[in-house]
């Protein structure tokens, strides 16, 4: 037995009567209600008859109607004048056009939502990637909850409401920063810490430190927050090693070999006390955009999700296959991006740079050096560029980092200074 799709007849009927009956009620569905969300082909080809007369600025009514479907030579396949005489004679429900609309509206996603579940089974039955078959769902719910979303635009009463509002409770409070603290005061004061909904880069060369970088800010947001850390370049315990080393303040080469003193093991075991008590999540298993998503979601519902690093962006997976790695990064970066505005969470992702600095005379990177650079730097709220001199330069002084801001949608551009401490994999605010 075949299975009938959700619709309402009734709905699709009283609203086209009362359109014919009264034009004035078109404004109230044309922008929201589309033709295609009728669910019978005649009610959909007779609003979009009536669509064509109101761009058209033309009356509208039983006659004029009529003949603009004799024009889209479709008069008979609505069922003839009889069937637009019968609709119009039915509406008497003029006053809740809206609500009736409302309904075809919901008919419609269910709908939607049916088939893109119904083709996914069939998907499944098959040999396709279920990498690929997760990610058309998931885009196919999305754009079916964007569908939901039909505010209308808000004036610039609430708006001015809600900011200068905003604007008090910010002057009231003895917080210096809007966000969750970095642990470093001037990369706090530049950025206002690590604000729900930006997607911050963290691009360096090899071995410039941005995943030591990102980690000594992991581990000290945690304090206060939910940290998730996505590491696609280097399993767990590796991490948490690193993690261990910065915290304990212990050489990584000794944890790696097992060379510790008494001294310094109780160091290892009290540090490891106080990670543990933290909500602090380490995932070294997804590969592809779709697998991320899902466990931040998961985390999200299942912890408070505040902040998540991903290591390394270029290493991600993409679900299906484009013509060029420039439109796969592309699409990743956009989905991390949409991932921490829809969630209202801080997403950190490392990213690599092209090999344009080796080749300069000074080797500082900038935007352009961002490699497969176009939507990275676009996406981004924040760029920031790890520089450590003594990389290029063996005979530099001194274990000094330079912290280039390369991109501040909200603050300004600038560098700031942190110590280095490559043993413990720790980077340090300069007095």
């Amino acid at each position: 037995m075949e299975m009938v799709m959700p619709h309402s007849r009734e709905a699709e009927e009283v609203v086209l009567g009362a359109l014919i009956n009264d034009k004035d009620k078109v404004e109230e569905v044309e922008e929201s209600l589309l033709y295609d969300e009728f669910y019978y082909d005649k009610h959909k080809i007779i609003y979009k008859g009536i669509l064509n007369l109101r761009r058209r600025e033309e009356q509208i009514d039983l006659i004029t109607l009529c003949e603009e479907l004799k024009t889209m030579d479709t008069l008979d396949k609505v069922g003839g004048v009889s069937y637009i005489s019968q609709l119009s004679n039915a509406a008497t429900y003029l006053d809740n056009v809206k609500s009736y609309s409302d309904i075809i509206k919901d008919r419609a996603l269910r709908r939607r939502i049916i088939k893109s579940c119904m083709k996914a089974i069939e998907e499944s039955h098959k040999d396709s990637s279920m990498e690929a078959v997760v990610q058309k769902l998931e885009e196919n719910m999305v754009r079916a909850s964007a569908s939901m979303d039909m505010e209308e635009m808000e004036h610039i009463m609430d708006a001015l409401q809600d900011t200068i509002t905003y604007i008090e409770n910010r002057n009231k409070s003895k917080k210096e920063i809007l966000g969750i603290t970095t642990g470093f005061k001037e990369l706090d004061r530049v950025t206002s810490g690590l604000i729900p909904g930006d997607f911050i880069i963290i691009a360096g060369r090899p071995s410039m430190g941005k995943t030591a970088f990102a980690l000594n800010i992991a581990q000290y947001a945690s304090k206060d927050a939910c940290v998730g850390i996505f590491s696609l370049e280097m399993p767990s315990y590796q991490l948490t090693q690193r993690l261990l080393a910065s915290k304990c303040l212990i050489p990584l080469k000794n944890i790696r070999s097992g060379a510790l003193s008494e001294k310094a093991i109780d160091k290892l075991l009290s540090g490891a006390e106080d990670l543990s008590k933290r909500k602090l999540f380490i995932d070294d298993q997804s590969t592809t955009i779709s697998a991320i998503k899902a466990k931040v979601r998961a985390l999200k519902k299942k912890a408070g999700l505040h902040i998540i690093v991903v290591d390394y962006l270029q290493l991600i997976e993409p679900a299906t296959g484009t013509s060029s790695r420039e439109q796969e990064i592309a699409k990743i970066s956009r989905e991390l991006k949409r991932l921490a505005k829809s969630l209202n969470i801080t997403v950190i992702a490392l990213s690599q740079l092209s090999r344009a600095p080796e080749l300069r005379s000074d080797s500082r990177p900038m935007l352009s050096d961002l490699r497969e650079s176009g939507s990275i730097e676009q996406d981004a709220d924040i760029v920031i560029f790890p520089y450590r001199e003594s990389y290029y330069d063996k005979e530099a002084k001194g274990e000094k980092v330079e912290i280039i801001i390369g991109k501040n949608r909200n603050g300004e551009v600038t560098t700031i200074n942190l110590g280095w401490a490559g043993q413990y994999q720790r980077f340090a605010n300069l007095l």
